[in-house]
Protein backbone atom coordinates (compact mmCIF):
# COMPACT_ATOMS: atom_id res chain seq x y z
CA UNK A 1 0.00 0.00 0.00
CA UNK A 2 2.73 2.59 0.79
CA UNK A 3 4.25 1.99 -2.65
CA UNK A 4 0.87 2.59 -4.32
CA UNK A 5 0.38 5.86 -2.40
CA UNK A 6 3.90 6.96 -3.32
CA UNK A 7 3.22 6.07 -6.96
CA UNK A 8 0.00 8.13 -6.96
CA UNK A 9 1.74 11.11 -5.36
CA UNK A 10 4.62 10.92 -7.87
CA UNK A 11 2.19 11.77 -10.69
CA UNK A 12 2.06 15.29 -9.22
CA UNK A 13 5.71 15.66 -10.27
CA UNK A 14 5.56 13.83 -13.63
CA UNK A 15 2.72 11.59 -14.66
CA UNK A 16 4.71 10.09 -17.53
CA UNK A 17 7.62 9.09 -15.30
CA UNK A 18 5.19 7.74 -12.69
CA UNK A 19 3.47 5.53 -15.29
CA UNK A 20 6.83 4.36 -16.64
CA UNK A 21 7.98 3.53 -13.10
CA UNK A 22 4.75 1.58 -12.53
CA UNK A 23 5.33 -0.36 -15.75
CA UNK A 24 8.90 -1.22 -14.76
CA UNK A 25 7.74 -2.36 -11.30
CA UNK A 26 5.10 -4.57 -12.94
CA UNK A 27 7.72 -5.99 -15.35
CA UNK A 28 9.96 -6.83 -12.39
CA UNK A 29 7.10 -8.53 -10.57
CA UNK A 30 7.03 -6.00 -7.72
CA UNK A 31 3.49 -4.80 -8.50
CA UNK A 32 0.30 -6.10 -10.05
CA UNK A 33 -0.97 -4.52 -13.29
CA UNK A 34 -4.42 -3.44 -12.01
CA UNK A 35 -3.14 -1.91 -8.72
CA UNK A 36 -0.41 -0.07 -10.65
CA UNK A 37 -2.87 1.34 -13.19
CA UNK A 38 -5.34 2.28 -10.44
CA UNK A 39 -2.67 4.16 -8.45
CA UNK A 40 -1.54 6.11 -11.51
CA UNK A 41 -5.15 6.83 -12.53
CA UNK A 42 -5.98 8.20 -9.08
CA UNK A 43 -2.92 10.46 -9.05
CA UNK A 44 -3.49 11.73 -12.61
CA UNK A 45 -7.20 12.41 -12.00
CA UNK A 46 -6.43 14.29 -8.75
CA UNK A 47 -3.66 16.30 -10.43
CA UNK A 48 -5.94 17.34 -13.30
CA UNK A 49 -8.66 18.44 -10.87
CA UNK A 50 -6.12 20.52 -8.94
CA UNK A 51 -5.23 22.36 -12.17
CA UNK A 52 -8.93 23.02 -12.79
CA UNK A 53 -9.38 24.48 -9.29
CA UNK A 54 -6.19 26.55 -9.73
CA UNK A 55 -7.87 28.25 -12.70
CA UNK A 56 -11.21 28.56 -10.94
CA UNK A 57 -9.70 30.29 -7.92
CA UNK A 58 -10.00 33.66 -9.65
CA UNK A 59 -7.27 32.96 -12.20
CA UNK A 60 -4.38 34.45 -10.17
CA UNK A 61 -2.75 31.10 -9.43
CA UNK A 62 -3.53 29.89 -12.93
CA UNK A 63 -1.75 32.83 -14.51
CA UNK A 64 1.31 32.03 -12.40
CA UNK A 65 1.25 28.44 -13.66
CA UNK A 66 0.66 29.23 -17.32
CA UNK A 67 1.83 32.06 -19.57
CA UNK A 68 -1.06 34.42 -20.20
CA UNK A 69 -0.81 33.97 -23.98
CA UNK A 70 -1.20 30.19 -23.65
CA UNK A 71 -4.07 30.62 -21.21
CA UNK A 72 -5.80 32.91 -23.70
CA UNK A 73 -5.29 30.38 -26.52
CA UNK A 74 -6.66 27.53 -24.40
CA UNK A 75 -9.71 29.60 -23.44
CA UNK A 76 -10.39 30.19 -27.11
CA UNK A 77 -10.14 26.47 -27.88
CA UNK A 78 -12.62 25.57 -25.14
CA UNK A 79 -15.06 28.30 -26.17
CA UNK A 80 -14.92 27.18 -29.82
CA UNK A 81 -14.84 23.40 -29.34
CA UNK A 82 -16.43 22.77 -25.97
CA UNK A 83 -15.47 20.16 -23.37
CA UNK A 84 -14.27 17.70 -26.01
CA UNK A 85 -11.01 19.66 -26.18
CA UNK A 86 -10.50 18.70 -22.52
CA UNK A 87 -10.64 15.02 -23.49
CA UNK A 88 -8.41 15.49 -26.54
CA UNK A 89 -5.80 17.45 -24.58
CA UNK A 90 -5.09 14.33 -22.51
CA UNK A 91 -3.53 12.82 -25.65
CA UNK A 92 -1.78 16.03 -26.76
CA UNK A 93 1.28 16.94 -24.68
CA UNK A 94 1.67 20.65 -24.09
CA UNK A 95 -2.09 21.29 -24.02
CA UNK A 96 -3.02 19.72 -20.70
CA UNK A 97 -1.79 22.42 -18.34
CA UNK A 98 -3.21 25.47 -20.18
CA UNK A 99 -6.49 23.73 -21.11
CA UNK A 100 -7.24 22.45 -17.62
CA UNK A 101 -6.40 25.79 -16.01
CA UNK A 102 -8.45 27.62 -18.66
CA UNK A 103 -11.42 25.29 -18.01
CA UNK A 104 -11.41 26.38 -14.38
CA UNK A 105 -10.89 30.02 -15.32
CA UNK A 106 -13.95 29.86 -17.62
CA UNK A 107 -15.89 27.98 -14.91
CA UNK A 108 -16.73 24.99 -17.09
CA UNK A 109 -19.27 22.93 -15.02
CA UNK A 110 -17.34 20.66 -12.66
CA UNK A 111 -19.48 17.59 -13.38
CA UNK A 112 -18.91 17.72 -17.15
CA UNK A 113 -15.23 18.54 -16.69
CA UNK A 114 -14.60 15.75 -14.15
CA UNK A 115 -16.42 13.25 -16.36
CA UNK A 116 -14.24 14.14 -19.34
CA UNK A 117 -11.12 13.89 -17.20
CA UNK A 118 -12.11 10.50 -15.82
CA UNK A 119 -12.82 9.06 -19.28
CA UNK A 120 -9.58 10.46 -20.69
CA UNK A 121 -7.45 9.21 -17.78
CA UNK A 122 -9.15 5.79 -17.90
CA UNK A 123 -8.24 5.48 -21.59
CA UNK A 124 -4.76 6.95 -21.29
CA UNK A 125 -3.32 5.39 -18.14
CA UNK A 126 -3.58 1.66 -19.10
CA UNK A 127 -1.98 2.40 -22.48
CA UNK A 128 1.00 4.19 -20.94
CA UNK A 129 1.51 1.73 -18.09
CA UNK A 130 1.00 -1.24 -20.41
CA UNK A 131 3.55 0.03 -22.93
CA UNK A 132 6.06 0.63 -20.13
CA UNK A 133 5.42 -2.90 -18.83
CA UNK A 134 5.86 -4.50 -22.27
CA UNK A 135 9.08 -2.71 -23.19
CA UNK A 136 10.41 -2.66 -19.65
CA UNK A 137 10.26 -6.44 -19.53
CA UNK A 138 12.54 -6.53 -22.58
CA UNK A 139 14.88 -3.71 -21.63
CA UNK A 140 15.55 -4.51 -17.98
CA UNK A 141 17.70 -7.63 -18.47
CA UNK A 142 19.87 -5.95 -21.11
CA UNK A 143 20.29 -2.42 -19.73
CA UNK A 144 19.51 -2.36 -16.04
CA UNK A 145 17.00 -0.15 -14.24
CA UNK A 146 18.37 3.43 -14.77
CA UNK A 147 18.99 3.06 -18.49
CA UNK A 148 15.70 1.23 -19.00
CA UNK A 149 13.82 4.12 -17.40
CA UNK A 150 15.61 6.66 -19.62
CA UNK A 151 15.03 4.67 -22.82
CA UNK A 152 11.38 4.09 -21.96
CA UNK A 153 10.82 7.77 -21.27
CA UNK A 154 12.33 8.73 -24.62
CA UNK A 155 10.34 6.03 -26.47
CA UNK A 156 7.03 7.03 -24.92
CA UNK A 157 7.55 10.78 -25.25
CA UNK A 158 8.58 10.81 -28.91
CA UNK A 159 5.24 9.60 -30.34
CA UNK A 160 3.40 12.10 -28.12
CA UNK A 161 5.71 14.89 -29.28
CA UNK A 162 5.13 14.01 -32.94
CA UNK A 163 1.37 14.29 -32.44
CA UNK A 164 1.62 17.97 -31.52
CA UNK A 165 1.34 20.16 -34.62
CA UNK A 166 3.03 23.13 -32.97
CA UNK A 167 6.04 21.05 -31.95
CA UNK A 168 6.32 19.51 -35.40
CA UNK A 169 6.28 22.94 -37.02
CA UNK A 170 8.87 24.26 -34.60
CA UNK A 171 11.06 21.26 -35.50
CA UNK A 172 10.61 22.10 -39.18
CA UNK A 173 11.71 25.67 -38.48
CA UNK A 174 14.75 24.46 -36.53
CA UNK A 175 15.85 22.15 -39.36
CA UNK A 176 15.36 24.81 -42.02
CA UNK A 177 17.49 27.27 -40.03
CA UNK A 178 20.31 24.74 -40.07
CA UNK A 179 19.99 23.92 -43.76
CA UNK A 180 19.44 27.39 -45.24
CA UNK A 181 22.48 29.63 -45.60
CA UNK A 182 20.58 32.80 -44.78
CA UNK A 183 19.84 31.63 -41.23
CA UNK A 184 23.30 30.45 -40.22
CA UNK A 185 24.79 32.09 -37.10
CA UNK A 186 27.82 34.35 -37.60
CA UNK A 187 30.37 31.92 -36.20
CA UNK A 188 29.18 29.14 -38.54
CA UNK A 189 29.09 31.44 -41.55
CA UNK A 190 32.60 32.81 -41.01
CA UNK A 191 34.36 29.64 -39.86
CA UNK A 192 35.16 28.45 -43.43
CA UNK A 193 36.72 31.88 -44.15
CA UNK A 194 39.33 31.52 -41.37
CA UNK A 195 42.13 30.35 -43.73
CA UNK A 196 41.35 33.28 -46.05
CA UNK A 197 41.61 35.78 -43.17
CA UNK A 198 44.93 34.26 -42.13
CA UNK A 199 46.23 34.56 -45.68
CA UNK A 200 45.09 38.21 -45.94
CA UNK A 201 46.81 38.98 -42.63
CA UNK A 202 50.05 37.35 -43.82
CA UNK A 203 49.87 39.13 -47.19
CA UNK A 204 49.47 42.57 -45.59
CA UNK A 205 51.77 41.83 -42.63
CA UNK A 206 49.04 42.59 -40.10
CA UNK A 207 46.07 40.64 -38.79
CA UNK A 208 44.27 43.86 -37.82
CA UNK A 209 45.07 46.22 -40.67
CA UNK A 210 41.42 46.03 -41.79
CA UNK A 211 40.56 48.23 -38.79
CA UNK A 212 42.06 51.07 -40.85
CA UNK A 213 39.64 50.56 -43.73
CA UNK A 214 37.74 53.49 -42.16
CA UNK A 215 40.28 55.47 -40.08
CA UNK A 216 37.61 58.05 -39.22
CA UNK A 217 35.59 55.42 -37.29
CA UNK A 218 36.72 53.51 -34.20
CA UNK A 219 37.96 50.02 -35.15
CA UNK A 220 37.02 50.84 -38.72
CA UNK A 221 33.41 50.22 -37.74
CA UNK A 222 33.97 46.59 -36.75
CA UNK A 223 32.50 47.00 -33.27
CA UNK A 224 32.06 49.54 -30.49
CA UNK A 225 31.71 52.67 -32.64
CA UNK A 226 29.41 55.51 -31.61
CA UNK A 227 26.45 55.67 -33.98
CA UNK A 228 25.53 59.17 -32.89
CA UNK A 229 29.02 60.45 -33.83
CA UNK A 230 28.65 58.92 -37.28
CA UNK A 231 25.20 60.44 -37.77
CA UNK A 232 26.41 63.81 -36.54
CA UNK A 233 29.09 63.91 -39.23
CA UNK A 234 26.64 62.92 -41.95
CA UNK A 235 24.13 65.52 -40.76
CA UNK A 236 26.24 68.27 -42.36
CA UNK A 237 24.43 67.32 -45.59
CA UNK A 238 21.00 69.00 -45.29
CA UNK A 239 18.12 66.53 -45.14
CA UNK A 240 20.33 63.44 -45.33
CA UNK A 241 19.79 62.20 -41.76
CA UNK A 242 16.44 62.16 -39.89
CA UNK A 243 16.58 64.42 -36.80
CA UNK A 244 17.99 62.64 -33.76
CA UNK A 245 19.14 63.23 -30.19
CA UNK A 246 21.63 61.39 -28.03
CA UNK A 247 20.06 60.47 -24.69
CA UNK A 248 23.16 60.17 -22.47
CA UNK A 249 23.31 57.65 -19.66
CA UNK A 250 24.54 60.44 -17.36
CA UNK A 251 21.26 62.37 -17.72
CA UNK A 252 18.26 61.76 -15.52
CA UNK A 253 15.21 59.85 -16.68
CA UNK A 254 13.09 63.00 -17.12
CA UNK A 255 15.80 64.75 -19.13
CA UNK A 256 16.26 61.76 -21.46
CA UNK A 257 12.51 61.48 -22.01
CA UNK A 258 12.25 65.22 -22.72
CA UNK A 259 15.04 65.02 -25.31
CA UNK A 260 13.25 62.17 -27.08
CA UNK A 261 9.97 64.08 -27.10
CA UNK A 262 11.69 67.11 -28.69
CA UNK A 263 11.64 65.16 -31.97
CA UNK A 264 8.05 66.27 -32.31
CA UNK A 265 5.88 63.23 -31.79
CA UNK A 266 5.53 59.53 -32.34
CA UNK A 267 6.56 57.18 -33.78
CA UNK A 268 10.26 57.48 -33.02
CA UNK A 269 13.08 54.96 -33.15
CA UNK A 270 15.22 54.25 -30.09
CA UNK A 271 18.47 52.29 -30.22
CA UNK A 272 21.68 51.97 -28.17
CA UNK A 273 24.42 54.35 -29.27
CA UNK A 274 26.90 51.49 -29.25
CA UNK A 275 24.93 48.76 -30.91
CA UNK A 276 25.89 45.16 -31.48
CA UNK A 277 24.02 43.31 -34.22
CA UNK A 278 20.99 45.54 -33.99
CA UNK A 279 20.24 44.86 -30.35
CA UNK A 280 17.69 47.08 -28.69
CA UNK A 281 16.32 48.80 -31.80
CA UNK A 282 12.63 49.54 -31.27
CA UNK A 283 9.92 51.67 -32.84
CA UNK A 284 8.23 53.62 -30.03
CA UNK A 285 4.62 54.72 -30.49
CA UNK A 286 3.57 56.31 -27.19
CA UNK A 287 4.84 57.68 -23.88
CA UNK A 288 4.33 54.40 -22.05
CA UNK A 289 6.61 52.55 -24.50
CA UNK A 290 9.16 55.36 -24.24
CA UNK A 291 9.16 55.12 -20.44
CA UNK A 292 9.56 51.33 -20.50
CA UNK A 293 12.39 51.46 -23.03
CA UNK A 294 14.43 54.06 -21.13
CA UNK A 295 14.09 52.04 -17.93
CA UNK A 296 15.30 48.92 -19.73
CA UNK A 297 18.22 50.75 -21.39
CA UNK A 298 20.18 52.93 -18.96
CA UNK A 299 23.11 53.20 -21.41
CA UNK A 300 23.58 55.95 -24.02
CA UNK A 301 20.63 55.78 -26.42
CA UNK A 302 19.80 57.48 -29.72
CA UNK A 303 16.29 58.78 -30.31
CA UNK A 304 15.66 59.25 -34.02
CA UNK A 305 12.69 60.51 -35.99
CA UNK A 306 10.95 57.61 -37.71
CA UNK A 307 11.57 57.63 -41.46
CA UNK A 308 8.76 55.93 -43.42
CA UNK A 309 9.14 54.30 -46.81
CA UNK A 310 11.04 51.48 -48.48
CA UNK A 311 14.19 50.32 -46.70
CA UNK A 312 17.47 49.38 -48.39
CA UNK A 313 21.01 48.52 -47.41
CA UNK A 314 23.58 50.00 -49.82
CA UNK A 315 27.18 48.81 -49.49
CA UNK A 316 29.68 51.43 -50.65
CA UNK A 317 33.42 51.18 -51.35
CA UNK A 318 36.00 53.81 -52.31
CA UNK A 319 39.65 52.98 -52.75
CA UNK A 320 41.70 55.56 -50.75
CA UNK A 321 43.70 56.21 -53.93
CA UNK A 322 40.58 56.95 -55.97
CA UNK A 323 38.48 60.17 -56.06
CA UNK A 324 35.16 58.39 -56.57
CA UNK A 325 33.49 55.45 -54.85
CA UNK A 326 31.00 52.88 -56.10
CA UNK A 327 28.02 50.86 -54.93
CA UNK A 328 29.01 47.24 -54.36
CA UNK A 329 25.71 45.76 -53.20
CA UNK A 330 22.08 46.81 -52.80
CA UNK A 331 19.75 44.92 -50.49
CA UNK A 332 16.01 45.39 -50.50
CA UNK A 333 14.44 44.80 -47.08
CA UNK A 334 10.98 43.27 -47.13
CA UNK A 335 8.91 43.19 -43.96
CA UNK A 336 7.11 39.82 -43.88
CA UNK A 337 3.41 39.49 -43.12
CA UNK A 338 0.78 36.78 -42.78
CA UNK A 339 -2.85 37.02 -43.89
CA UNK A 340 -5.70 36.06 -41.58
CA UNK A 341 -8.45 33.59 -42.48
CA UNK A 342 -10.77 34.21 -39.54
CA UNK A 343 -10.07 30.72 -38.15
CA UNK A 344 -6.42 30.38 -37.19
CA UNK A 345 -4.63 32.36 -34.50
CA UNK A 346 -1.68 34.56 -35.39
CA UNK A 347 0.62 31.94 -33.83
CA UNK A 348 -0.86 29.25 -36.08
CA UNK A 349 -0.52 31.47 -39.16
CA UNK A 350 3.15 32.12 -38.34
CA UNK A 351 4.02 28.47 -37.74
CA UNK A 352 2.13 27.39 -40.88
CA UNK A 353 4.03 29.82 -43.12
CA UNK A 354 6.94 28.20 -45.01
CA UNK A 355 9.40 30.99 -44.22
CA UNK A 356 7.98 32.51 -41.05
CA UNK A 357 8.27 29.14 -39.31
CA UNK A 358 12.07 29.44 -39.53
CA UNK A 359 11.96 32.36 -37.08
CA UNK A 360 8.67 31.44 -35.46
CA UNK A 361 9.97 31.72 -31.89
CA UNK A 362 11.15 35.28 -32.53
CA UNK A 363 7.90 36.37 -34.20
CA UNK A 364 5.85 34.89 -31.34
CA UNK A 365 8.02 36.74 -28.83
CA UNK A 366 7.60 40.03 -30.73
CA UNK A 367 3.80 39.73 -30.78
CA UNK A 368 3.46 38.35 -27.24
CA UNK A 369 -0.15 38.05 -26.12
CA UNK A 370 -1.38 39.11 -29.55
CA UNK A 371 -0.18 35.73 -30.87
CA UNK A 372 -3.42 34.20 -29.59
CA UNK A 373 -5.60 36.62 -31.57
CA UNK A 374 -7.53 35.36 -34.61
CA UNK A 375 -7.00 37.89 -37.45
CA UNK A 376 -10.03 38.64 -39.60
CA UNK A 377 -10.26 37.12 -43.09
CA UNK A 378 -7.96 39.03 -45.43
CA UNK A 379 -6.33 41.01 -42.59
CA UNK A 380 -2.58 41.41 -43.16
CA UNK A 381 -0.43 41.31 -40.02
CA UNK A 382 3.12 42.61 -40.42
CA UNK A 383 5.42 40.42 -38.33
CA UNK A 384 8.28 42.90 -37.71
CA UNK A 385 8.94 46.58 -38.33
CA UNK A 386 12.70 46.75 -37.77
CA UNK A 387 14.83 45.88 -40.81
CA UNK A 388 16.96 43.18 -39.23
CA UNK A 389 17.50 39.89 -41.04
CA UNK A 390 17.93 37.72 -37.98
CA UNK A 391 14.82 39.29 -36.48
CA UNK A 392 12.68 38.28 -39.37
CA UNK A 393 13.06 40.79 -42.20
CA UNK A 394 13.50 39.24 -45.65
CA UNK A 395 16.60 40.41 -47.52
CA UNK A 396 16.52 40.39 -51.33
CA UNK A 397 19.10 41.33 -53.94
CA UNK A 398 18.11 44.83 -55.04
CA UNK A 399 20.98 45.73 -57.38
CA UNK A 400 18.51 46.10 -60.24
CA UNK A 401 17.64 49.59 -58.95
CA UNK A 402 21.25 50.81 -59.40
CA UNK A 403 21.63 54.02 -61.40
CA UNK A 404 24.42 56.51 -61.98
CA UNK A 405 22.36 59.13 -60.15
CA UNK A 406 22.00 56.90 -57.09
CA UNK A 407 25.70 56.04 -57.05
CA UNK A 408 26.61 59.73 -57.32
CA UNK A 409 24.28 60.59 -54.40
CA UNK A 410 25.70 57.82 -52.20
CA UNK A 411 29.26 58.86 -53.07
CA UNK A 412 28.47 62.45 -52.07
CA UNK A 413 26.96 61.26 -48.76
CA UNK A 414 29.96 59.02 -48.03
CA UNK A 415 32.42 61.86 -48.51
CA UNK A 416 30.55 63.86 -45.86
CA UNK A 417 32.11 61.53 -43.27
CA UNK A 418 35.88 62.06 -42.95
CA UNK A 419 37.91 58.88 -43.12
CA UNK A 420 35.11 56.66 -44.45
CA UNK A 421 35.80 54.28 -47.36
CA UNK A 422 33.94 51.01 -46.86
CA UNK A 423 30.54 50.36 -45.29
CA UNK A 424 26.81 50.13 -45.64
CA UNK A 425 24.22 52.88 -45.66
CA UNK A 426 20.86 51.81 -44.25
CA UNK A 427 18.38 54.13 -45.90
CA UNK A 428 14.68 54.73 -46.32
CA UNK A 429 13.16 56.23 -49.44
CA UNK A 430 9.56 57.33 -50.19
CA UNK A 431 9.60 55.43 -53.49
CA UNK A 432 11.82 53.34 -55.72
CA UNK A 433 11.70 56.03 -58.41
CA UNK A 434 12.95 58.70 -55.99
CA UNK A 435 15.79 56.45 -54.87
CA UNK A 436 16.84 55.66 -58.43
CA UNK A 437 16.87 59.39 -59.11
CA UNK A 438 19.23 59.82 -56.15
CA UNK A 439 17.09 62.12 -54.00
CA UNK A 440 14.64 62.15 -51.07
CA UNK A 441 16.25 59.21 -49.26
CA UNK A 442 17.22 59.42 -45.57
CA UNK A 443 20.20 57.68 -43.98
CA UNK A 444 19.05 56.04 -40.77
CA UNK A 445 22.41 54.42 -40.05
CA UNK A 446 25.90 54.02 -41.47
CA UNK A 447 27.90 50.90 -40.61
CA UNK A 448 31.61 50.39 -41.20
CA UNK A 449 33.79 47.42 -42.08
CA UNK A 450 31.55 44.92 -40.28
CA UNK A 451 28.90 45.61 -42.91
CA UNK A 452 28.31 42.69 -45.18
CA UNK A 453 27.03 42.68 -48.76
CA UNK A 454 23.67 41.80 -47.23
CA UNK A 455 22.13 40.71 -50.54
CA UNK A 456 23.83 37.35 -49.86
CA UNK A 457 20.92 36.52 -47.55
CA UNK A 458 18.53 36.49 -50.48
CA UNK A 459 17.22 32.89 -50.58
CA UNK A 460 18.03 32.83 -54.30
CA UNK A 461 21.76 33.47 -53.70
CA UNK A 462 23.81 30.28 -53.53
CA UNK A 463 26.31 29.64 -50.78
CA UNK A 464 29.13 29.74 -53.36
CA UNK A 465 28.09 33.20 -54.54
CA UNK A 466 27.68 34.34 -50.93
CA UNK A 467 31.21 33.30 -49.96
CA UNK A 468 32.61 34.91 -53.10
CA UNK A 469 30.93 38.20 -52.10
CA UNK A 470 32.22 37.96 -48.54
CA UNK A 471 35.76 37.28 -49.74
CA UNK A 472 35.64 40.34 -52.03
CA UNK A 473 34.42 42.47 -49.15
CA UNK A 474 37.19 41.44 -46.76
CA UNK A 475 39.86 41.64 -49.47
CA UNK A 476 38.87 45.29 -49.94
CA UNK A 477 38.90 45.82 -46.16
CA UNK A 478 42.50 44.61 -45.87
CA UNK A 479 43.63 46.46 -49.01
CA UNK A 480 42.04 49.76 -47.97
CA UNK A 481 43.49 49.37 -44.48
CA UNK A 482 46.98 48.78 -45.87
CA UNK A 483 46.74 51.91 -48.02
CA UNK A 484 45.59 54.01 -45.07
CA UNK A 485 48.44 52.57 -42.98
CA UNK A 486 50.84 53.83 -45.67
CA UNK A 487 49.35 57.30 -45.13
CA UNK A 488 50.49 57.23 -41.49
CA UNK A 489 47.53 55.69 -39.64
CA UNK A 490 48.22 52.96 -37.08
CA UNK A 491 45.99 49.84 -36.86
CA UNK A 492 44.65 48.51 -33.60
CA UNK A 493 46.79 45.91 -31.89
CA UNK A 494 45.50 42.35 -31.61
CA UNK A 495 45.04 42.80 -27.86
CA UNK A 496 43.09 46.07 -28.30
CA UNK A 497 40.84 44.41 -30.85
CA UNK A 498 40.23 41.36 -28.67
CA UNK A 499 39.39 43.57 -25.67
CA UNK A 500 36.90 45.45 -27.83
CA UNK A 501 35.34 42.23 -29.14
CA UNK A 502 35.05 40.70 -25.66
CA UNK A 503 33.38 43.83 -24.27
CA UNK A 504 30.95 43.74 -27.22
CA UNK A 505 30.14 40.09 -26.52
CA UNK A 506 29.49 40.95 -22.88
CA UNK A 507 27.06 43.67 -23.91
CA UNK A 508 25.39 41.30 -26.36
CA UNK A 509 25.00 38.63 -23.68
CA UNK A 510 23.48 41.18 -21.30
CA UNK A 511 20.95 42.11 -23.98
CA UNK A 512 20.22 38.41 -24.68
CA UNK A 513 20.78 38.68 -28.43
CA UNK A 514 19.75 35.90 -30.80
CA UNK A 515 22.84 34.10 -32.18
CA UNK A 516 22.54 35.38 -35.74
CA UNK A 517 23.77 38.25 -37.86
CA UNK A 518 21.91 41.49 -37.23
CA UNK A 519 21.39 44.40 -39.51
CA UNK A 520 19.73 47.72 -38.75
CA UNK A 521 17.47 49.30 -39.00
CA UNK A 522 18.60 46.86 -36.67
Amino acid sequence: MPSLILLALSTLVSEDLACIAAGVMIARGDLGFLPGVAACFAGIFARDLLLYFAGRSGGALGRRLVRESRLKNASGWIQRRGVRIVFLSRFTPGLRLPVYVAAGFLQVPLGRFAGSLALAAAAWTPILVGAATLFGDRLLPATGLPLALAVLYAMLRLPQWLLVWEKRRRAVGFLRRKLRWEFWPSWAAYLPLTPYFLWLGWKHRSATVFTLSNPGIESGGLVGESKSEILRRLACVPGLVPPFHLLPASAGFAERAALALQLGGFPIVLKPDTGERGAGVRVIRDVAELRDYLREHPEDVIAQEYAPGHEFGILYARDPDEPKGRIVSITSKVFPAVTGDGKRTLAELILDDDRAVCLGSWYLKVHGQDSGRVPAPGESVQLVEVGSHSRGTVFLDGFAIWTQALEHAIDRAAKAHPGFYLGRFDIRAPSIEALKAGHSFRVIELNGVSSEPAHIYDPAVSIVAAYAALMRHWRMAFEFGAKNRALGHAPMSVRELLDLLFSAEARAAKRNLPPMQEEYSG
